[in-house]
């Protein structure tokens, strides 16, 4: 009896998403117009009121972005049978919003922060770029200079503060190298920023997963959602690393559909070795690469991963074990000497602030939030990309909105991943030859469907 209801509730809710995305698809440049005007008029809240100079930077050059897009979808609609031309396309919004509301703010922040400085300050109006890049610039210095990226907190002689942390795993610090290796002048320091790092490793990525899965094209509403979206804009423009590691998430879902699990276990234990964040997204591939190539692949990929891990962390907490710890495990969880200042009024922030039965409760929905997507995993473990990338957003989604110390800012993984699933799901069904499973070398013949 519960089956036969089952089956009858999931054709209904196939039928309502359905009629909302048929609803959707008939009206493209509508929903593309509106989209286009959200977003110019949250950068315009963002150029008016925010604190950061970088996010207002980036606000007034976004809104102009924004802008352009929105005037050519209105265009596009008022003048619907005009000829055809590329000037045309849906593409060139995208397009503006790149050139104007990206790589515009990038150039100018970058500049700027060789002129005017304001690194190392509490003063958010002068930081020409957030926080996160100038610590991963030093955590690289420090590298080359100790052997490990955390500055030993217990060993100063101050008073800790919020900037001395670095609350990553080490890997993080490789992105700050070429600042490290080869800045010392203008030029170089803003040729070598850590911004410029981050988007050519999240660029690199991209083109890495389109040509493994070879997608018959890529969705306008994906690349929407995965590129121009403020949530990836706005890090572009003005920090990055969570652009950056959310793309080395997307290339190993990639590599791990195509039958490559050796490749995408390395890319799994670089990425959490870089920011924990990532985990969740390595057992999902984990879940993947068991149901789409067996056992072995799978057993594969726990000692490719397990062994990568190992060695590019052990090295670093046996040269301070102390530090590594207070940063990369107690600051995160606000149990550091300096409390976290990830603070963003999200759900769980918000119950957890009532007080100790409320980070009780925080905590409690948190697990079951993990609990209900490890069912999910088990019930239904993922077959293709798609259906990884759209597992990995739930959970990285339930993560950022329950966790009792959280950044709004995470909700760029779920906005990239939901795209990159738009862009997965319109996949060739043969991208790379017709190996046997669990192959290692050869292509993903799972249906284009994502369950």
């Amino acid at each position: 009896m519960g089956r036969q209801a089952q089956e009858e509730t999931e054709p209904a809710r196939a039928g309502t998403f359905g009629r909302v995305r048929s609803a959707l698809a008939r009206r493209p440049l509508t929903v593309d117009a509106l989209l286009y005007l959200g977003c110019a008029c949250y950068a315009l809240v963002m150029a008016l009121t925010d604190k950061h100079f970088g996010y207002r930077v980036w606000g007034a050059f976004a809104v102009a972005g924004y802008g352009l897009a929105l005037v050519h979808t209105c265009l596009l609609l008022l003048t619907p049978r005009a000829e055809h031309s590329r000037l045309r396309s849906r593409w060139v919004g995208v397009g503006a919003v790149a050139a104007v509301g990206m790589v515009a703010p990038l150039v100018t922040l970058l500049v700027r922060r060789q002129v005017s400085g304001g690194d190392w300050t509490d003063a958010e109006g002068l930081w020409n770029a957030q926080p996160e890049v100038w610590v991963i610039e030093r955590a690289a210095s420090a590298l080359l200079s100790t052997g490990t990226p955390y500055l030993d907190i217990a060993a100063l002689d101050r008073a800790p503060h919020v900037h001395d942390y670095t609350p990553y795993g080490p890997v993080m610090a490789v992105f700050g190298l070429p600042r490290a290796l080869a800045g010392g002048s203008p030029v170089t320091d803003a040729l070598t920023d850590a911004r410029i790092v981050f988007a050519l490793v999240a660029a690199g990525c991209v083109v890495a997963s389109l040509r493994l899965l070879r997608p018959r094209s890529v969705p306008i509403r994906g690349a929407q959602l995965a590129v121009v979206f403020p949530l990836t804009a706005l890090t572009w423009a003005t920090a990055g690393p969570d652009f950056a590691i959310v793309s080395v998430i997307v290339l190993a879902v990639a590599l791990a559909a195509t039958g490559r699990t050796g490749w995408a276990a390395l890319a799994c234990a670089l990425v959490t070795s870089a920011k924990l964040i990532a985990a969740p997204a390595a057992v999902v591939i984990g879940f993947l690469v068991a149901s789409r190539w067996g056992g072995r692949a799978l057993a594969r990929f726990a000692v490719v991963f397990a062994g990568v891990t190992a060695v590019v962390t052990v090295p670093v907490v046996l040269v301070n074990p102390g530090a590594f710890v207070e940063h990369v495990l107690l600051f995160p969880s606000g149990l550091g000497e300096v409390a976290s200042p990830a603070a963003s009024p999200l759900p769980g922030r918000l119950i957890a602030s009532t007080g100790e039965v409320g980070t009780v409760i925080a905590l409690v929905l948190l697990a079951a939030a993990g609990l209900a997507v490890l069912l999910w995993l088990i019930r239904r473990p993922p077959r293709t990309a798609a259906d990884a990338a759209l597992r990995i957003a739930v959970g990285l989604a339930a993560f950022t909105m329950l966790t009792t110390a959280t950044r709004f800012g995470y909700l760029v993984y779920v906005s990239v991943l939901l795209g990159a699933v738009l862009v997965f799901r319109n996949r060739a069904a043969a991208p790379l030859g017709t190996g046997q499973p669990g192959s290692g070398t050869h292509g993903d013949h799972a249906p284009l469907t994502s369950s």
